[in-house]
């Protein structure tokens, strides 16, 4: 076992403590399966040589059957074809025994000896061949009984009354191995029980037949298929340990070691025969028992290899589990470790810029020349430029730990999308760029959500595309991603049915219509794709003044794009675009800047809110990021609730105003209606002023719905570059042409400030792209005269003057012991008119909070000597608690204290906010400050009132 630093002691396992004996097992098994396979091979073996033998007995028997009842057929053949033998007996006329002269004489030849074949000398007795077949036709006249052991078989023959066999001889012809068999003939049928005597009484003579046991043999063998399998000998045995070879080798071949003998039974009990087989060959290698007893083990040793790298994996694993845990340990400490330094790192830069920014905030409101203006400005931009970016290193931290969470507020889209574009107008104007935004109707108003995230995303990916672009246009589209989808899946359905749409293409202008004419990454984002979008809309222009009219809220799926034509991503990084810290190569940050930290921060944000994030790039065409986001439907309930409005109010006072729009691009014409269309204006499309003037000089005039002399005419500037050849007069002359009434107020759209100096005497306003539904208004408001002063103030009360409100006459107390903050601090709070007390400890601001107090509010520094924020909130909740407790007690109806405490700090890690709230502090606010935040954080304890100016 062993005890780890935190205390805990952890146990090894078997694994681990087994694992020098691992490789000794294994090896052991190896030696058993070893073992193992050599007794199944020997088993195998032996069964395959039982099967071999059983084999060979059941061929040998069989052969020695088929003998058997081959000899058995000769045998009646002999019967029935064999040599008469006669005997003089029993009346024979003339007889052997006492009429030798008169036999020989009727046969016409002499009895001769078998030994020499020479006249038989007298004998008691004669047996001779008076009858024999052609091929032993030299046996005739022959005495059987001149020979000894034909003489006794003969005798025993007769004696038994069975047939009897002759020891092996070789035949006089063919020299064969062969016997003669010998049959007794009596001359009556006798009973069983005879004697000997009486059968020898009863003989009328001799049958007997000489048998090529050789031949019989070979014949038998030639019949069978399997005749070379095995090599047969066949012994008379007779005599004991004496056999005499019938048929076969005098040495046998083949294989040896095994043998199988078969009993043979000729008729004779007398002699006795039997056959001898074996092999021809030797038994064949068995490689199939060699391949399984192999295979066996070698399946065994793998198994048991299989399992000691299991267990040896385990083992690794085991030590590497071990390890994790310790790098774990010091990983967390050093998570730890980072967060500290992070928040320290946060606190003391962001801490001076608090005072740089609010030194250079105050600056900017006293009375400086345009200079120094100018100056402090370019000071101020880079201050926020270095905050933003400590902002996205420490979100990247925060990512990473887990730590960041997403808002649930109500927010306008409409409103963040519009500020976006106008946060990088100065630079697509510098540029020379079209920046455009555009919201679907159907998307609701109002959303729930995390407004300031969402604001991020958008500004990293606009942010990217203004740096990368150069030409062309940057256009920003929301939509719901069902309704997006189906569009592009119709278009592709349509396509696939070689149902292709028909571009128009205007003269003087590019053949891609897009917003600004050049070509784009996605081709599915051109005007056919837009125009689908759209066409729905027709129907439900009042969509986004919807929201749900129950406590109930639904979700909404938004699909965000961003389509620049820019100089796109090269092929080769386009995998490593969302990698934290890392561009397409050195040359990017050296040209464009960046520490490519935001399409990461992007992507994890996207992926928060329930959306994923993608791109289409194609390199020196441009790129299309798109991306999706879930939200809430806001309802009215929630609205409610809202102390200050989400956005700027836009003004009523336009509905109903004619409008005609001159833009030979008809996505970006779109994109004009959209702005117009939110102030309630109606507006017709005109691909060029040429159509203006026919349409203008015809019987009708406009069409339908749009009254017959329009209020105000709005033109691209580049029409004029395109179309209009003549004088500055002419062209004036050309506006007016078919109206008799008033003169229609012209406006032009431009988009960098050349533009605008170029053609500002020939129009009435000119308006300044991006286009803002705000500014729209506002040029609008100044051409036809309908703005007035108390709706400017109005409308101003939404900004400063609606936080003036919430902290006039408010008695504040800064706690801070940086002097430069607490000066910053109370600049701020008393340019909205608040009363400001600074203190540099917080145990002065013990001293001050002990109740009864005057304070409405305390800005509490976190890091402070001696007594910290934190420690300092505890204590002042102390002593709110026992005042509240003396006032429960005496029952007078007093309001209870509670001190709302706002956190004032430049560390903005999750930690530390959650350590704000859990030692009592009411808010977070970081340094330095801004007017929505500051709002944000008050707005929950005051009510707002109007304050007018003096």
């Amino acid at each position: 076992m062993k005890k780890s630093k935190k205390g805990k002691i952890s146990k090894k396992s078997v694994w681990v403590r087994w694992k020098r004996y691992w490789v000794k097992l294994y090896v052991a098994w190896v030696v058993l399966w070893g073992v193992m396979a050599a007794l199944g091979y020997e088993a195998m073996t032996e069964k395959a040589a039982e099967e071999r033998k059983e084999v060979l007995g059941s061929m040998c028997d069989e052969r020695a059957r088929m003998l058997q009842d081959q000899f058995s057929v000769s045998v009646n053949h002999v019967r029935a074809l064999a040599i008469l033998v006669s005997t003089f007996y029993h009346n024979k006329s003339p007889s052997a025994l006492d009429q030798r002269e008169q036999f020989e004489k009727q046969q016409g030849w002499t009895i001769r000896s078998m030994n020499d074949r020479e006249p038989s000398p007298v004998e008691k007795e004669y047996a001779p061949v008076i009858f024999s077949q052609d091929t032993v036709s030299y046996l005739k006249s022959l005495d059987m009984m001149s020979g000894k052991e034909d003489r006794a078989n003969i005798e025993r023959a007769r004696e038994t009354g069975k047939a009897v066999l002759t020891n092996p001889f070789r035949l006089l012809e063919s020299n064969h191995l062969g016997v003669i068999l010998t049959f007794p003939v009596y001359h009556s049928d006798l009973p069983t029980d005879v004697s000997v005597q009486e059968r020898i009484e009863a003989i009328d003579g001799y049958l007997g037949g000489a048998f090529d046991v050789e031949s019989l043999v070979e014949n038998l063998l030639r019949q069978l298929a399997d005749n070379q399998d095995i090599e047969v000998n066949v012994y008379d045995v007779t005599t004991p340990g004496l056999p005499l070879i019938m048929y076969g080798p005098q040495h046998p071949n083949g294989d040896v070691s095994l043998s199988h003998v078969s009993m043979l039974d000729f008729g004779d009990p007398f002699r006795r025969h039997q056959m001898e087989c074996r092999y021809n060959q030797r038994p064949p290698i068995l490689w199939w028992n060699i391949c399984g007893a192999v295979g066996v083990f070698v399946i065994c040793v793998l198994i048991g290899y299989i399992s000691y790298a299991a267990i040896d994996h385990i083992i690794k694993v085991e030590e590497d589990y071990n390890k994790m845990e310790e790098l774990k340990v010091k990983a967390e400490a050093a998570d730890i470790a980072k967060s500290q330094f992070l928040a320290t790192v946060s606190h003391e830069i962001r801490t001076p810029m608090n005072g740089v920014l609010g030194m250079l905030d105050m600056l900017l409101d006293t009375n400086l020349d345009s200079t120094q203006k100018d100056y402090a400005r370019t000071a101020e931009v880079c201050g926020k430029t270095l905050i933003s970016l400590i902002n996205e290193v420490l979100d990247r931290a925060k990512i990473e730990a887990g730590k960041l969470e997403l808002e649930a507020v109500p927010f306008d889209i409409r409103a963040i999308l519009d500020d976006v574009l106008s946060l990088f107008s100065s630079k697509s104007r510098a540029k020379r760029i079209e920046l455009a935004g555009f919201v679907s109707d159907k998307v609701p108003k109002f959303l729930v959500g995390d407004p300031g995230r969402f604001r991020q995303i958008i500004t990293n990916l606009v942010g990217n595309s203004v740096k990368f672009t150069e030409q062309g246009h940057i256009f920003v589209q929301v939509h719901l991603a069902d309704h997006a989808k189906a569009v592009m899946a119709a278009r592709t359905e349509a396509w696939s049915k070689g149902k292709s749409d028909q571009v128009e293409v205007r003269p003087g202008f590019s053949a891609f219509n897009t917003l600004s004419g050049v070509e784009t990454a996605d081709e599915r984002n051109s005007w056919e794709s837009f125009r689908l979008l759209l066409a729905d809309q027709e129907c439900n222009d009042n969509a986004s003044d919807n929201w749900t009219a129950t406590g109930a809220s639904s979700y909404v799926n938004l699909m965000v794009s961003v389509e620049d034509t820019g100089i796109g991503i090269p092929l080769h990084a386009q995998d490593r675009v969302f990698t934290p810290f890392m561009q397409a190569d050195s040359s990017t940050s050296r040209t464009y800047g960046g520490t490519g930290i935001g399409l990461s921060i992007s992507k994890c944000l996207v992926e928060l809110m329930g959306g994923q994030i993608n791109f289409i790039s194609r390199p020196n065409i441009g790129s299309t990021f798109t991306f999706t986001a879930k939200f809430k439907e806001c309802n009215k309930d929630a609205l409610s609730d809202l102390k200050k409005p989400l956005s700027e109010a836009l003004p009523g006072n336009l509905k109903g105003l004619k409008v005609v729009i001159v833009d030979g691009r008809q996505v970006r014409a779109a994109v004009t209606k959209y702005h117009l269309q939110r102030l309630g204006i109606a507006v017709e499309i005109f691909g060029s002023i040429k159509a203006v003037r026919d349409t203008a000089s015809t019987q009708n005039g406009f069409r339908s719905g749009i009254c017959k002399q329009p209020c105000v005419i709005l033109m691209e500037n580049d029409l004029l570059s395109s179309e209009m050849e003549v004088s500055n007069a002419e062209l004036l002359s050309e506006w007016t042409h078919g109206y008799k009434s008033l003169l229609p107020k012209k406006i032009l759209l431009v988009a960098s400030e050349s533009d605008k100096s170029k053609f500002e005497a020939f129009f009435d306003s000119i308006i300044m792209k991006p286009l803002r539904a705000s500014t729209v208004a506002a040029c609008l408001q100044h051409v036809l005269e309908t703005g007035n002063r108390r709706q400017q103030e109005e409308e101003m009360l939404h900004g400063s003057a609606y936080l003036h409100g919430l902290l006039f006459g408010k008695n504040m107390l800064v706690v801070d012991d940086n002097i430069v903050n607490r000066r910053v601090a109370a600049g701020a709070l008393q340019k909205y008119g608040a009363n400001v007390k600074c203190v540099e400890s917080g145990k002065h601001a013990l001293s001050l909070l002990q109740p009864p107090h005057k304070f409405d509010a305390c800005f509490m520094d976190i890091q402070m000597p001696e007594m910290d924020g934190f420690e300092a909130t505890r204590q002042i909740r102390l002593m709110e608690s026992k005042e509240n407790e003396r006032i429960q007690i005496r029952g007078t109806g007093e309001t209870e204290w509670h001190l709302p405490i706002l956190a004032m700090t430049a560390d903005v890690i999750q930690a530390t906010y959650d350590e704000c709230l859990k030692c009592g502090m009411d808010g977070y606010v970081s340094k330095p400050f801004d007017v929505d935040q500051l709002y944000k954080a008050v707005a929950r304890f005051f009510e707002s009132k109007l304050i007018s100016d003096p």
